[in-house]
């Protein structure tokens, strides 16, 4: 199970039927705390759309959160994702270690998992797939997390000419991905990815 409440108002591939979910959603909040985590994923919405106005909801946002852990956690979180589409990786990265070690104090596995994914994006791939990994280890509700990570860590190794650490990456990815439900789209990814680095380690076996 996640411990994101917000994230069943995500509907892969569907951004109106998001924005429709997480509208209701914020009407609905009665805590200030709580229309605070709601807005910070409009924020996240209108980053993925590459509207200009998430800045200013994640502003209006920290003004509700207050002292709220878990809303603090969140919206350094979309902060952080915010910063790197509009200053780039370096802005981004300490924002988003920040929501990270935020998300574990807070004790929203989940979102530590995101937030480390997030982190190996922007910066260190290695050590920070590694921090999500126990993390998804650790906690159960972060296990979403493993099959994206490992992804993202195999397609680090291909853009690298590492075909041999790219499918050892891509096989445990699939073999995660393949215990989730969600999103298998990912799971595709993944298994799109094994064939590629296979394809790639036999080449250059021939040309040894």
């Amino acid at each position: 199970m996640s411990e994101d409440r917000l994230r069943p108002n995500w509907i892969d591939g569907d951004l109106d039927a998001t924005e429709e979910n997480l509208e209701a959603a914020l009407a609905a909040e009665g805590t200030d705390a709580g229309r605070a985590e709601v807005l910070s994923q409009l924020a996240r919405l209108r980053w993925t759309q590459g509207l200009e106005n998430a800045h200013s909801l994640l502003d209006e946002a920290s003004e509700l959160a207050g002292d709220d852990a878990v809303a603090r956690a969140r919206i350094l979180l979309e902060r952080g994702r915010v910063l790197r589409r509009s200053d780039g990786d370096m802005a981004a990265l300490p924002v988003l270690e920040e929501a990270f070690h935020a998300a574990l104090v807070a004790g929203q596995h989940f979102m530590a998992g995101d937030a480390a994914h997030a982190c190996a994006l922007a910066g260190d791939m290695i050590a920070w797939t590694e921090r999500g990994l126990d993390v998804a280890d650790r906690y159960p509700a972060a296990a979403y997390w493993r099959g994206t990570l490992l992804i993202n860590l195999g397609d680090w190794h291909w853009k690298r000419g590492e075909y041999e650490q790219s499918l050892q990456a891509f096989e445990a990815a699939l073999a995660a991905r393949e215990q989730e439900t969600r999103n298998p789209a990912l799971t595709e990814e993944a298994r799109r990815g094994v064939a590629r680095a296979r394809e790639a380690v036999a080449r250059a076996g021939e040309g040894r």
